[in-house]
């Protein structure tokens, strides 16, 4: 259902991007940035149809990842936050909602942490802000440690040989090499000013088992103004969503719960309901 895709020249690297659906008027589109190994179709494609009924979507291919090609640069949050303001930039959008998985949930946060006027809306999905939210550092040396004889076979590898500008196993084992290079100093940890400091309301969601842990979502939640009684507080402007019987790499996978929980965080008004007055009267 692409409605329009192309590329944007930002200097050696060519972004591939796809829009879909129409802008609202007076709505923010919807930009969506995918996991490391995946690719917009691998990460959004059951997504998108319902995400795009009344919005406009932008969705990118990262450096190395999909149609996009690779070029002599270290995968990093910031230089991938630049590449997705060079696509905005080139489509005339000054802000959006920002929805991003995994690499591309530490390129969201690094969008509000470093670019807050750019970003309305943040989902940040299966992403921790430091490296201790992640389950032990098995799964940093697991992925840095990844070799395409790993994924042969697999969706993921499929979809490279099938898309990429240079589709051969060297080109495939150098994103791999980069991909395992982020998950030992490629992505900064944030400090909890930083991630208090977001303007953007903030959706969080994570899978019961995934690499990153409950206690860390909860903690980016308390940071975010969350975890609170609502009845009596008022309902904070960031949330939590924790899917049942989900890792890391289906982190998106149920796709009814998915929409579920971003669509009316990206539909809500800007203010929550109002707090119980615990005598019985509004707040």
């Amino acid at each position: 259902m692409t409605a329009e895709s192309g590329y944007a020249q930002l200097g050696d690297l060519r972004m591939y991007y796809e829009q879909h659906g129409v802008r609202a008027d007076g709505g923010e589109p919807l930009v969506l940035l995918h996991g490391g190994l995946f690719d917009i179709e691998q990460q959004f494609g059951a997504l998108l149809p319902r995400l795009a009924e009344n919005r406009l979507v932008v969705a990118v291919d990262f450096q190395g990842h999909g149609r996009t090609n690779d070029i002599d640069r270290p995968f990093g949050s910031a230089a991938f936050a630049g590449d997705v303001i060079g696509v905005l930039d080139l489509l005339g959008i000054e802000r959006a909602d920002v929805f991003g998985f995994s690499v591309g949930g530490a390129v969201a946060i690094e969008l509000a942490v470093r670019h807050p006027d750019r970003v309305r809306r943040l989902v940040a999905s299966s992403v921790s802000f430091r490296a201790t939210g992640m389950r032990g550092h098995d799964n940093a040396d697991a992925v840095g440690s990844m070799t395409v004889d790993m994924i042969a076979g697999t969706p993921m590898e499929q979809s490279y040989l099938a898309k990429s500008p240079h589709p051969d196993r060297d080109h495939l084992q150098r994103l791999l090499d980069k991909l395992g290079a982020t998950y030992t100093g490629g992505f900064p940890d944030w400090t909890e000013d930083d991630i208090r400091g977001i303007a953007a309301p903030t959706l969080i969601t994570v899978g019961d088992a995934d690499m990153v842990s409950l206690d860390h979502a909860v903690e980016f939640l308390r940071l975010r103004g969350g975890d609170v009684n609502g009845d009596f507080d008022g309902l904070p402007a960031s949330q939590l969503a924790v899917f049942p019987g989900t890792t890391h790499f289906f982190g998106l996978a149920h796709t009814e719960l998915v929409l579920a929980a971003v669509l009316p965080f990206l539909d809500a008004q800007e203010a929550g309901p109002a707090a119980i007055d615990p005598d019985g009267a509004s707040a």
